[in-house]
């Protein structure tokens, strides 16, 4: 996200997809969307920005489910742009929510963790920088 501008709070500003075998999901989208595929190093493996036709921004990511992705589950997963992850953190808790996984941090872009809502559903809440 650091290259483009910050979405509003309370719009998606992301979506990535985490799979075991990224480079096949990789390819199925390619053929089946038109999607191009960018590259992202994470040192001894890439993981996939997807552009669309036309595009010179990347509209999803997909990415293999490794080191601290290991545990994402294999769904769409959407970033929710928030002004305060702590407040926010502490809302979804106090609702009933629970936390998927530990905050992480994006260098140059912010900060995130994924939660998980009452009815079980999964989203990543994202605090830019």
């Amino acid at each position: 996200m650091a290259d483009y501008p910050v979405p509003p709070v309370g719009q998606i500003g992301w979506i990535d997809l985490t799979v075991p075998n990224a480079d096949a999901v990789r390819d199925f989208y390619a053929q089946v969307t038109g999607w191009s595929v960018s590259p992202v190093s994470m040192g001894d493996y890439d993981d996939y920005c997807m552009v669309p036709q036309g595009g010179e921004k990347p509209i999803t990511g997909i990415c293999h489910a490794r080191g601290e992705n290991a545990g994402q589950p294999p769904v769409w997963m959407i970033y929710i742009m928030v002004a305060d992850l702590d407040e926010s953190v502490r809302r979804c808790l106090d609702l009933g929510g629970k936390i998927r996984a530990p905050e992480r941090k994006m260098p140059g872009s912010g900060r995130y963790t994924v939660i998980e809502d009452p009815a079980g559903a999964v989203a990543a809440l994202f605090q830019a920088e």
